[in-house]
């Protein structure tokens, strides 16, 4: 019972942990790379009408976000549970992943951008968590 207890635990501070560090790492972007004049980051209908005017480093915080959410909540998630650590950390991209899917449906990124971060940001973090993570 106490493995099912922290294997639930290890999902649960994972996501959150993710979505926190996701969520810091996009507004202090924002602070060094301000979003284009009158673009609202955190309003998804703000950015659906104005990200024709987002250049090449406009996309750098959103996808450290994204890959530095993952990349957290799978370490955390590796580190917290009782056992199938690799699981654990891939559950996690798996969830970020779907986040990430249905961002693309709401904000009409680019293409190229959308295809970096959907390969990029998720699985391969959700490993490399598992990895940083030590367990076996």
């Amino acid at each position: 019972m106490k493995s099912v207890i922290r294997n639930v635990l290890a999902i649960l501070i994972g996501v959150i942990l993710g979505m926190v560090v996701n969520m810091g790492l996009i507004i202090m972007g924002s602070k060094f790379i301000p979003p284009p004049e009158g673009i609202n980051p955190m309003d998804a209908e703000s950015l659906k009408n104005n990200i024709h005017l987002f250049r090449l480093k406009h996309y750098l915080s959103p996808f450290l976000g994204h890959a530095g959410g993952t990349l957290a909540g799978a370490f955390t998630a590796s580190k917290i549970s009782a056992n199938y650590h690799l699981a654990f950390s891939m559950a996690i991209g798996v969830f970020f992943l779907l986040g990430g899917i249905a961002a693309t449906q709401m904000i009409p990124a680019p293409l190229w951008y959308n295809t970096v971060d959907l390969v990029f940001c998720y699985i391969p973090m959700g490993w490399l968590g598992w990895k940083l993570s030590g367990r076996k």
